[in-house]
C-alpha cells in the first residue's frame, strides 16, 4: 500500500463520518487535511456552483471558458494553499477532477493536493486564497488529522487560515 493510500485510510479512520455526513450545499465546500511526517495531503470537495455559478454541462462558450478557468485555478496549488512558510513545503502532486455531467445530480469538483515539507516541525497551519478565487464560495468545513491530533475548523473569507 502506498503512502497516499495509507494517508487516505488514516483520515477516514479518524474522521469516520466525514463523507457520510457531508451534504451538498451551494457556496460550501469541504476540506480534509492529513499530515503525516513531512507530507500534507489536502482533499477538497467543492460544489461546481461555487466555482462557476452552475452545476450542469456548459451551454455556451462563456460557460465553457468559466469551467476552463476554474480548472486552471484549481491546478495552481501554490496560489491556493499556503502552508506555514517556515515549513518550506513544495507541491508533490495535484489531481483535479472536474465533473463529467453524466446525469442530473449535483456536480462537485474533487481535488487532491500533496505537499512535502523540508521542515515539517515548523508546520503550524495552511492559509488559503480559494475565497478570493471563487467569490461564490463562502465556507469550507475543514477537518484535519496529524501528529498533534485531529480537529475541525470552519474557514471563510474572513478566516482563511486553518491552524493547529
Amino acid at each position: 500500500m502506498n503512502r497516499h493510500a495509507l494517508l487516505a485510510i488514516t483520515l477516514l479512520l479518524f474522521l469516520p463520518f466525514a463523507h457520510a455526513q457531508h451534504k451538498h450545499v451551494h457556496g460550501e465546500g469541504k476540506l480534509d487535511i492529513a499530515i503525516d511526517k513531512d507530507t500534507i495531503t489536502l482533499n477538497l470537495e467543492l460544489p461546481l456552483d461555487a466555482a462557476v455559478g452552475f452545476e450542469r454541462a456548459p451551454k455556451n462558450d462563456k460557460e465553457k471558458a468559466a469551467l476552463a478557468t476554474a480548472e486552471k485555478t484549481l491546478n495552481d496549488a501554490t496560489a491556493l494553499w499556503l502552508p506555514t512558510p517556515a515549513a518550506n513545503c513544495a507541491v508533490e502532486s495535484i489531481e483535479v477532477g472536474m465533473p463529467k455531467f453524466t446525469g442530473g445530480e449535483h456536480a462537485d469538483v474533487d481535488a487532491r493536493y500533496v505537499f512535502r515539507c523540508a521542515a515539517p516541525n515548523a508546520l503550524k497551519g495552511v492559509e488559503t486564497t480559494i475565497f478570493k478565487q471563487f467569490k461564490r464560495l463562502y465556507r469550507l468545513e475543514a477537518q484535519r488529522v496529524g501528529p498533534t491530533g485531529q480537529g475541525a475548523q470552519r474557514l471563510s473569507p474572513k478566516q482563511p487560515i486553518l491552524v493547529w
